[in-house]
């Protein structure tokens, strides 16, 4: 049978899609969800593992965490960016702070960082907020490399958390000193980024 494989978001069935109806909203055969939504959606850690390796379709992940200002910058950008590459790619976030394995599993020091999957394999990333047009074009590949480029080098290269498991927020590229809102700055004893 030929068709695009896409898991369903939300039972994690695989479904095959004939490519000319990406763009038609196809639903999951199981559930009845949409698989190619004009929005970003929310998933698991279960559900992007299973996703990554399986859709042929680009998969484009923000991985963040409800704390991050600029994670929470990025958010209605990131909804912007989904709607734009409706039928093109998905675009999902996954929370690192209530699945903070998946943050080891793909090597995450920053947030928010995008990570964009595609045939099975990671092929690019990209750490920092950015406005919708920017992702846009990082996700087509007119920014560098496109989805279907280079892979990314191996696993055990790539940085991981830092040895105590904590994530940053990816203003501290951004300024010399750590945002009053980040877990590094020191004296910093809470999990809350009140503003």
């Amino acid at each position: 049978m030929s068709g695009k494989k896409l898991t369903c978001l939300d039972c994690g069935q695989v479904n095959r899609v004939p490519a000319e109806r990406l763009a038609q909203s196809p639903k999951c055969g199981t559930c009845g969800a949409k698989l190619m939504s004009p929005k970003a959606v929310e998933v698991d850690f279960d559900t992007l593992q299973k996703a990554a390796r399986t859709d042929d379709v680009p998969l484009i992940v923000d991985f963040w965490a409800p704390w991050c200002g600029p994670c929470r910058m990025m958010a209605p950008e990131f909804s912007k960016a989904a709607q734009a590459l409706s039928g093109q790619a998905r675009l999902v976030k996954l929370n690192t702070e209530a699945h903070q394995k998946a943050g080891s599993a793909y090597g995450i020091r920053g947030i928010p960082t995008m990570v964009a999957f595609a045939g099975g394999r990671e092929r690019k990333r990209q750490s920092g907020a950015m406005p919708a047009q920017a992702i846009v074009d990082w996700a087509r590949g007119e920014r560098g490399q496109g989805v279907t480029g280079p892979t990314a080098p191996p696993k055990e290269n790539r940085p991981g958390p830092d040895r105590t498991g904590r994530f940053f927020c990816s203003c501290q590229a951004v300024t010399e000193e750590p945002s009053p809102w980040c877990p590094d700055r020191p004296g910093y004893t809470g999990r809350s980024h009140g503003h």
